[in-house]
């Protein structure tokens, strides 16, 4: 278990350490991935917008300096060789991309190494909270020189974005600040020391603090409940306006048919035999 002094918002050095998470902070420096995460760094870096002209984009030199022979001198084809003042460039560069890519794995181990190459060199620092009210400089440099580190090329490494704290670092040309989330291997390289938030590493920030910063709510004293009693009941009763009942749906009346007519139509619907008349 690596560990690293731990420091209250004021600067001051607290007596207990703080040890460091183990799955990011176990000992390994792999120098081989570091190398190769700053040259890719660096090369993304590089605009590639030089531009210079070969002989073919000079402008002149169309016709020979001289005949060919008879002179004694060389022979020449043009004023706009290489060799000739005012002439094309000898494999003259042009614009290119020197963006280079490195696997997921290999960047995440580059910074892995480089963080515990500052922790096991005694220059990682690790701070309860960053606590600007207005960005101040002066407090920036002052809580540096107390961390031991003024005059060192510092990275602050802060839990999220935290505006107030690089506003104060802003002005300072060997301190930077970033989110720890946010930090690469070069720019963990990059500084002398490191000074990183608490709550960035996972570590649970002192109550005190959080007693200060959270506002003050006043709970609402509880209504004794009374006991309802049958006289109280009774009055509600009363209160409460009566609902009326829906009326009732009348059903239509249905005439039945005369006695007179069902025998007609049973008649009708007899057939007629033949030799009954």
């Amino acid at each position: 278990m690596i560990e690293a002094p731990l420091y209250s918002a004021a600067g001051a050095r607290l007596k207990t350490p703080f040890a460091l998470p183990a799955e990011m902070f176990d000992g390994t420096v792999h120098q081989p991935v570091l190398h190769e995460a700053v040259k890719v760094y660096l090369n993304n870096q590089r605009q590639g917008t030089q531009k210079a002209k070969t002989r073919a984009e000079v402008s002149g030199g169309n016709q020979k300096p001289w005949k060919q022979k008879g002179t004694g001198r060389a022979r020449q084809g043009t004023t706009r060789a290489p060799h000739w003042r005012g002439g094309g460039v000898a494999f003259a560069p042009v614009p290119r991309d020197y963006r280079t890519g490195i696997p997921k794995k290999v960047r995440q181990l580059a910074r892995k190494s480089a963080l515990n190459a500052r922790a096991a060199d005694g220059l990682l620092a690790v701070v309860e909270r960053l606590d600007f009210a207005t960005p101040k400089t002066k407090e920036m440099t002052a809580l540096l020189g107390k961390l031991g580190f003024e005059g060192r090329k510092v990275l602050v490494l802060t839990h999220g974005i935290n505006t107030a704290a690089y506003l104060s670092a802003r002005n300072l040309p060997r301190a930077g600040v970033l989110p720890y989330t946010d930090a690469s291997a070069y720019d963990i390289l990059w500084a002398d020391a490191l000074v990183v938030e608490q709550g960035a590493l996972g570590g649970e920030v002192s109550t005190a603090t959080d007693a200060a910063a959270a506002p003050k709510t006043t709970k609402k004293a509880a209504k004794p409940k009374v006991a309802k009693t049958a006289k109280a009941k009774a009055a509600k009763a009363k209160a409460a306006p009566k609902k009326k009942a829906a009326p009732k749906a009348k059903a239509p009346k249905v005439k039945a048919p005369k006695a007179g007519a069902r025998r007609s139509t049973a008649r009708k619907a007899e057939p007629k035999k033949k030799g009954s008349e």
